[in-house]
């Protein structure tokens, strides 16, 4: 059974850094573009960064230049570190696994969320 659990989350001062981290089991973890989203009490989850399986990271524009995408397949763990963190940066923020197996067919698994609240 597939499973993301993520840590690392914590309340932070603005213009602080953390690390999350996602621990992948029950998937071949190298095959998987994994991916960090956040969502707001009442909004939509937005994605804030992936990782293909080869390793080329993509980030959303209110993140580049201060979050870093980075995976450690011997470790099933996929990493997120946030610098320069700021109060519209506070949310719940959830690891995703994705794996395309067909045109019309993907594998989508989800953590459980870890909170990071950045105060001002």
């Amino acid at each position: 059974q597939a499973q993301l659990m993520e840590s690392g989350g914590g309340l932070v001062q603005a213009g602080g850094s953390l690390r999350l981290s996602c621990a992948a089991s029950g998937v071949m973890f190298s095959r998987y573009t994994m991916g960090w989203y956040r969502q707001a009490p009442g909004k939509q989850r937005e994605l804030v960064a992936f990782i293909t399986s080869d390793g080329r990271p993509n980030y959303a524009d209110s993140v580049k230049e201060r979050f870093t995408i980075s995976r450690n397949n011997a470790k099933n763990t996929v990493y997120l570190q946030m610098n320069s963190l700021k109060p519209h940066d506070t949310d719940v923020y959830y690891c995703n696994a994705g794996l395309r197996v067909t045109s019309f067919t993907q594998l989508i698994y989800w953590g459980e969320g870890t909170q990071v609240p950045v105060s001002s």
